[in-house]
């Protein structure tokens, strides 16, 4: 029975890490974005820039 139960957990956490892959993946990509952005935005300020 406890073989039968650690059996289950583990697939039950392999199915849940291999559909939170393209969650995170996704999420990655729009923080990836966002800071393109934000780096384009403090490089438009005229600010002092990286020499």
């Amino acid at each position: 029975m406890k073989r039968f139960t650690a059996l289950l957990l583990l697939a039950l956490f392999s199915v849940g890490t291999m559909t939170a892959c393209n969650t995170m993946k996704g999420a990655g990509q729009d923080v990836q974005k966002a800071g393109g952005k934000l780096e384009d935005a403090a490089d438009n300020t005229g600010g002092t820039g990286r020499d």
